[in-house]
């Protein structure tokens, strides 16, 4: 019976996956003749990952397929996937690093503020008090919960807009689901409020907190200077991609990319939005080129190229990432205390020129054509075998 159940929920769940692998192909904005589209899709590809990757019957192979990221991928951690997708749980499993978290400050449901890292107030900028939160279910784990009269409205608006007030900009995500997807970017501005770059007034602003469903009411972290320069208007993350080798029993970082934004991309440094991204060196922390993925209008030559930012004329290559040692081996650390995940995508934001860093959200299935359009994964014979040994390929 309990076999019977396994095998009910992986079709079940095999099935979804092929569902939102032709919702994908169906969105494209990439076209391709249809003879060209039937070999691509035999093979596992979506038409835009033929436009970043420029497949041929000779190197298809080495590349980790749409299929098999879509599929394969989203079974590796199994039942221990919902530690990733729901970012509040992976919030509360993360808090011995806590140094490296972001602060949550509350969870808008029914229009209810629910708050979650207790005390974790920030001391406002002119040295006055911090501005705590009521202890109680949600409170840090070093607090026990206990009971004393609420001052504070449970409003989830008229929350945010106090807290607004105080820190000047949020991060309001979605629980679930990852890719930037059902992030906004909030802050607080002489005529209203600003909302991924775009004005709201109070009413308005308020309106749509209220409608808002399950969802983080997070710090908005200041990125170091590193990642600033590369691009101001947007957070420049890194990702990184871990996986956990049984035979050595040790994680390894199998990928990492510098995400960088544009005036494409705005307000995130979403690849898929026509962001950079720059490969790491994983041993020095040296960024390669840019690659930019072709027009949305899919009119362009293929992927674009670049040594120095094309906005702003920054140069990219060749730059190094401040800190990465410590970056890397805290990376290691972590994805080595949650061992029973082994295949996570780290997103983590620089904050200092010594290796300090914010995880910003963890993956449990990443997507791969940021990472894979500097070349197959499927190459590597470490994450080859890795992949082999969960199914994937």
């Amino acid at each position: 019976m309990a076999g019977s159940f396994v095998n009910v929920r992986t079709l079940y769940h095999t099935a979804r996956a092929v569902q939102g692998l032709v919702g994908s192909e169906y969105e494209s904005d990439v076209s391709r003749p249809l003879r060209r589209r039937l070999w691509l899709w035999r093979r596992g590809f979506l038409s835009r990952s033929d436009a970043v990757y420029d497949l041929d019957s000779e190197n298809y192979r080495d590349y980790v397929s749409d299929y098999e990221r879509f599929v394969g991928t989203k079974q590796i951690n199994g039942t221990w996937s919902v530690a990733l997708s729901n970012k509040l749980l992976f919030h509360r499993f993360m808090q011995s690093f806590d140094a490296e978290q972001m602060t949550v400050y509350g969870l808008l449901r029914d229009g209810t503020y629910h708050p979650v890292d207790g005390r974790r107030g920030r001391e406002m900028a002119d040295g006055g008090p911090t501005v705590p939160e009521p202890i109680g279910i949600g409170g840090p784990a070093s607090e026990p919960a206990r009971s004393s009269p609420r001052t504070e409205t449970r409003n989830a608006a008229q929350r945010v807009v106090d807290r607004l007030e105080v820190e000047g900009r949020l991060v309001l995500k979605w629980v679930h689901g990852g890719g930037g997807n059902n992030v906004m970017l909030c802050s607080r501005a002489d005529d209203g409020y600003r909302v991924d770059g775009d004005h709201y007034a109070e009413a308005e602003f308020r309106s749509l907190v209220a409608d808002l469903e399950d969802y983080l009411v997070c710090e908005f972290v200041d990125q170091g200077t590193f990642p600033a320069a590369l691009y101001p208007a947007t957070p420049n993350t890194i990702r990184l991609i871990t996986m956990y080798d049984d035979v050595l029993d040790e994680p390894f970082i199998a990928a990492a990319i510098q995400r960088i934004g544009t005036t494409d991309s705005v307000p995130l440094d979403n690849f898929t939005q026509g962001g950079l991204s720059a490969s790491i060196d994983r041993r020095t922390g040296e960024l390669g080129p840019g690659a930019q993925p072709p027009d949305s209008d899919g009119d362009g030559d293929g992927v674009e190229w670049h040594s120095e930012h094309p906005d702003t004329g920054m140069a990219i290559e060749g730059k190094q990432i401040p800190g990465w040692q410590r970056i890397r081996s805290r990376v290691l650390e972590m994805a080595d205390a949650c061992s029973y995940l082994p295949y996570v995508g780290w997103d983590v934001i620089v904050t200092d020129d010594d290796g300090g860093f914010t995880v910003i959200e963890a993956n449990s299935y990443p997507g791969l054509k940021s990472i894979q359009v500097h070349g197959p994964l499927l190459t590597d014979d470490r994450i080859r075998r890795f992949y082999e040994q969960h199914g994937v390929r």
